[in-house]
């Protein structure tokens, strides 16, 4: 698997990142032989969160690294910072630090190599969040910072003020982006990339690392105009776009013998900026199929005429 050297991160990371939120110690075989499989695939970036599965997730790759004694060979990227315990809004200091003590415990670690916001509160002042963002780099805790579900214009006022003020800012986003455009996000307070965000990715070459990078399944067969019993996809997903986007990969997909949700990640790797698409595969046939779609070359025209766009 290719690794990436993305601007103000000294580790390369792999181009899938695997997503843990299902992992947990009381899965241990399971959750461990899919770490292992990654990692044997060339993988080395794992993404996790303060909110997933309680703790459970961080406790799990904080096990496996103590068995396995690879921690400077794994990059972990954290989240903190998401609405709980009827706070919609934790991105202050007190929060953030609550959520990073919890973290480093769980994981058992010194330090996180990617810190994310979670979550953001655009009526936080930026010089607030990057203040302190900065003092946790300072401390070692944290190597790098980016911003899960920020809004591009936020991101850009944040580094803008990290620049004027010779700080860190951020080094990469995590918003949705898929083959298949949500009409609205999955979750309240969540971030899609829209078409202006999407010129900006490409205009700028930020870094992004979506989640739902293929479409919670959605080209998976799983989903059809007939099949209304998963509400939340019908919401998001269900249009005629979507479905000529999931016929068209079925055919190109028929063309080079590779499944449609493999097209659907491919897709997303193809985009024209860095992009390190989070992949949640629930068993080892699940992570063949993601690994798998790597071998896939699209090209221009190719993508293009994915998007419906000729």
């Amino acid at each position: 698997m290719k690794r990436i050297k993305i601007p103000g991160v000294d580790q390369e990371i792999s181009q899938l990142i695997l997503g843990t939120m299902m992992y947990s110690p009381g899965d241990y075989d399971h959750s461990t032989k899919m770490l292992d499989t990654f990692f044997e695939a060339g993988g080395n970036t794992l993404d996790t969160a303060h909110i997933y599965g309680g703790g459970n997730s961080e406790k799990l790759i904080g096990l496996w690294m103590k068995e396995r004694g690879n921690r400077e060979d794994v990059f972990i990227i954290d989240k903190g910072g998401h609405p709980q315990g009827g706070n919609p809004n934790r991105v202050s200091p007190e929060f953030i630090k609550q959520d990073l003590d919890d973290n480093l415990i769980r994981l058992d670690t010194d330090y996180i190599d990617l810190y994310m916001l979670h979550r953001d509160d655009p009526k936080m002042p930026v010089s607030t969040i990057m203040d302190y963002l900065n003092e946790e780099i300072n401390t070692g805790r944290i190597r790098a910072i980016a911003a899960s579900n920020w809004e591009h214009q936020r991101i850009v006022e944040a580094n803008a003020y990290a620049t004027e003020h010779n700080l860190s800012g951020f080094v990469a986003a995590s918003n949705n982006i898929s083959l298949a455009v949500p009409m609205e996000p999955m979750w309240g307070g969540c971030v899609n990339v829209d078409a202006d965000a999407r010129r900006w990715h490409i205009e700028s070459q930020f870094p992004l690392m979506p989640w739902s990078s293929q479409a919670r399944g959605f080209f998976s067969g799983a989903f059809t105009p007939e099949n209304r019993d998963n509400s939340d996809m019908v919401r998001v997903y269900y249009n005629d776009e979507n479905f000529e986007r999931l016929a068209r990969a079925k055919q190109l997909g028929k063309k080079y013998g590779f499944s449609p949700i493999q097209v659907s990640l491919a897709y997303s790797v193809h985009l024209p900026f860095p992009n390190f698409p989070i992949v949640g595969p629930a068993n080892l046939e699940e992570m063949a199929s993601s690994l798998g779609a790597l071998d896939l070359e699209l090209t221009d025209d190719e993508m293009r005429w994915l998007n419906l766009e000729i």
